[in-house]
C-alpha cells in the first residue's frame, strides 16, 4: 500500500441547524448546535485513515481545547499525528449553517492553520520525501502548497490538489500537480469558463490539461463525479440517496479515491469509491463524524 501525507487545514465546524439561512439583516432561531472536527485537510486524511489507508498529516492547531479534541479525532481515526504542530494562533474553525433539506454555507477562519509555512515545510520535508502521495487543499497558504509540491515533485511524488477554497491558480502549482480536483464551481472560478452545462465542464478542464495536469476530477454533486485526461471522459454517476448534510461530501470523494489510487486501484475504480464514500457521507451529519469505515462501504447498496 502507497504512504500517502495530507497537508493542509484542521477546523473545528461550529454547526448550526435551522429551518433556512437568515437574510442580510434577518434573525432567526436555529434548531440545534454542534461542534465537529473537520477542516478540508483533516477530513480527507480522516477519510483515508477511516477506508483502511497509511496517512500522515501535516498541519497545524492552535494550544486550546479544540486543538486537543481535533488531534483526538484524528488518532483515533487512524491518522499520523505526530507532526502535527500547535501554534501560537487559535485554532481554526468553520461557521456552518446548515437548512433542512441540506444545503450548507460556510465561513471559515483560518487560525494556525495560516501558520503553516515553507519553514514548516522544510522541517518536515523527510516527511514528504518518504510518502508515495501528497494531498494539499487551499485552506493553508498558498505559497506553502506551492512550495511543498516543488519539492514533492523533486521528490517524483504524486501530488493531489483540491483547489478550494477557489483562487486563481498560477502555471507553476498546475504544472506540478498530477491530479486536481475541483467541482464544478472551483473550476470556473480557476479556468474563467462557463461550468453550467457539461460541456464548459470538458472545455475548461481541457484548458487545465494543455498547462500539464495529468488528470481533472471534477465533482458534479448529485451527477457524480468526471475524469477528464488526454486519453477519456468519463462520467462515474452518483448514487440516489436523501441527503442529510452536504458538508464534507468533496472531502469525502477525494479520501476515496485516493484509499483507491494507493491501493493501486485503477481510475476509474478509484473514483467509483470515492463517489461511493460521498453517497454515505451526505447521509449524515457534520464533517468528520459523516465519513465511513471500509466495512461500512462493502456494505452499501446506494442505486446510480
Amino acid at each position: 500500500m502507497k504512504k500517502v501525507v495530507v497537508l493542509g487545514s484542521i477546523n473545528m465546524d461550529l454547526v448550526t441547524l435551522c429551518e433556512k439561512a437568515p437574510r442580510g439583516g434577518e434573525t432567526l432561531l436555529g434548531r440545534e448546535f454542534f461542534q465537529i472536527p473537520g477542516g478540508k485537510g483533516a477530513n480527507q486524511a480522516v477519510a483515508i485513515g477511516k477506508l483502511g489507508g497509511e496517512v500522515s498529516m501535516l498541519g497545524k492547531v492552535g494550544k486550546d481545547s479544540m486543538g486537543d479534541e481535533l488531534l483526538k479525532s484524528m488518532k483515533e481515526s487512524n491518522v499520523n499525528i505526530e507532526n502535527i504542530e500547535r501554534s501560537e494562533f487559535f485554532t481554526g474553525v468553520a461557521q456552518i449553517t446548515l437548512e433542512k433539506h441540506g444545503e450548507n454555507r460556510i465561513v471559515v477562519v483560518p487560525g494556525a492553520n495560516y501558520d503553516v509555512d515553507k519553514e514548516y515545510i522544510d522541517k518536515n520535508i523527510n516527511i514528504i520525501k518518504n510518502c508515495d502521495i501528497l494531498v494539499a487543499q487551499l485552506e493553508i497558504p498558498l505559497e506553502t502548497v506551492k512550495y511543498a509540491f516543488s519539492k514533492a515533485k523533486e521528490f517524483n511524488k504524486v501530488t493531489i490538489l483540491n483547489p478550494a477554497p477557489a483562487v486563481h491558480l498560477d502555471e507553476e502549482v498546475i504544472k506540478n500537480s498530477d491530479y486536481i480536483i475541483p467541482n464544478e464551481t472551483e473550476l470556473e472560478v480557476i479556468t474563467g469558463i462557463d461550468t453550467k452545462e457539461l460541456e464548459g465542464v470538458k472545455k475548461a478542464a481541457k484548458s487545465l490539461l494543455n498547462k500539464g495536469v495529468t488528470g481533472l476530477l471534477v465533482t458534479l454533486g448529485s451527477q457524480g463525479a468526471m475524469i477528464i485526461d488526454n486519453n477519456e471522459e468519463t462520467l462515474i454517476p452518483a448514487h440516489k440517496v436523501k441527503a442529510v448534510d452536504t458538508t464534507a461530501a468533496g472531502d469525502s470523494f477525494i479520501g476515496g479515491f485516493v484509499r483507491g489510487i494507493s491501493d493501486n486501484q485503477t481510475i476509474d475504480e478509484s473514483i467509483a469509491l470515492g463517489v461511493k464514500v460521498a453517497a454515505i457521507a451526505v447521509t449524515r451529519l457534520g464533517a468528520q463524524t459523516s465519513i465511513p469505515t471500509m466495512d461500512e462501504v462493502l456494505e452499501f447498496r446506494g442505486e446510480n
